[in-house]
């Protein structure tokens, strides 16, 4: 699980890029077990991409693990909260850029992110290190599962189809919810039946609505001549 203080990092890393122009996407795979960027952010050139990386870290454990670095971009830096900073600052490469995240101290509504960043160490410019084709074309694949997420949750259900929606309720036909209150797949069917009835009993009430107005205009016209 991430930490509060990592996400509100990668909060505010997404919209800094995006303030400097650029296309950016998180968690982005690398080919030739190169690892995964935590941050991976597209700036155009006149005629060319420009790339940065950006691996967070927030804590000593985190940095000096032994996951695999993927600074495999014309630019790479890590980002890291000050104190962090101050404590490891020592171990970092030369070529490697460091951005600080800063919190504000005061966070008024309409801000979209909780701090931003001061770059204490500017990094070197070097060659790709992997193929530009096979870095874009990861790079769009990450954008695409964004879009993906974020149409799931605007599409809701919708989304899947019945299929897979019927085999994700038969996998779940044996779990039981932490109040007891029985599995999901009776909780959906019971759900869908409530639903049934609740639409029925809707459209019942609106024939007798229809037949009440009938009856009362008939009367109306034919005050002496009793209904069949």
């Amino acid at each position: 699980m991430k930490t509060e203080l990592t996400q509100d990092m990668e909060k505010a890393l997404y919209y800094y890029c995006m303030e400097l122009g650029a296309l950016v996407v998180e968690e982005v795979s690398m080919p030739q077990e190169q690892g995964i960027v935590d941050t991976l952010a597209c700036f155009f050139k006149e005629d060319s991409f420009e790339w940065r990386c950006y691996e967070l870290k927030v804590t000593k454990a985190d940095f000096r693990s032994k996951a695999k670095l993927s600074f495999i971009g014309h630019y790479n830096y890590f980002v890291l909260p000050e104190v962090l900073y101050e404590a490891v600052k020592e171990e970092i490469p030369a070529e490697i850029g460091v951005m600080v995240y800063r919190p504000y101290d005061n966070i008024e509504e309409e801000m979209r992110a909780k701090g931003t960043f001061v770059i204490v160490r500017k990094p070197v410019r070097q060659e790709l290190q992997v193929a530009e084709l096979a870095l874009t074309q990861r790079f769009m694949a990450s954008m695409f599962r964004e879009v993906r997420k974020a149409k799931r949750m605007n599409y809701g259900t919708s989304f899947f189809s019945t299929e897979q929606l019927y085999k994700e309720l038969r996998k779940r036909s044996l779990e039981k919810d932490h109040l007891g209150e029985g599995n999901y797949y009776q909780r959906f069917i019971e759900d869908v039946q409530n639903e049934r009835v609740a639409s029925l009993e809707e459209e019942l009430a609106a024939l007798r609505q229809d037949y009440d107005f009938l009856k009362r205009q008939r009367q109306i016209r034919r005050p002496t001549e009793p209904l069949e």
